[in-house]
């Protein structure tokens, strides 16, 4: 568990988005973010298609990092 939490806890921190703005552009509670950011679940796929488009909206860098990270390690 965790890979995806991991690198979305390393991009928020990196270019600093908060837990809760991406929870309000989810249009979830902030704790499914805590939860995810610090590795006690995983966000299905279709979320991370999801947390995408969010950080899209926030951070478009932040977007593309985490897709970057997440994707390549699983390509790779």
């Amino acid at each position: 568990m965790g890979k995806a939490g991991h690198v979305l806890r390393q991009v928020l921190e990196e270019f600093e988005v908060s837990q809760y703005s991406l929870a309000a552009a989810l249009d979830i509670e902030r704790n499914s973010v805590y939860r995810w950011a610090n590795e006690k679940s995983d966000p299905s796929g279709e979320t991370i298609v999801e947390i995408v488009r969010a950080l899209k909206t926030l951070s478009p860098e932040a977007a593309k990092a985490f897709v970057d990270r997440y994707l390549l390690d699983e390509i790779s």
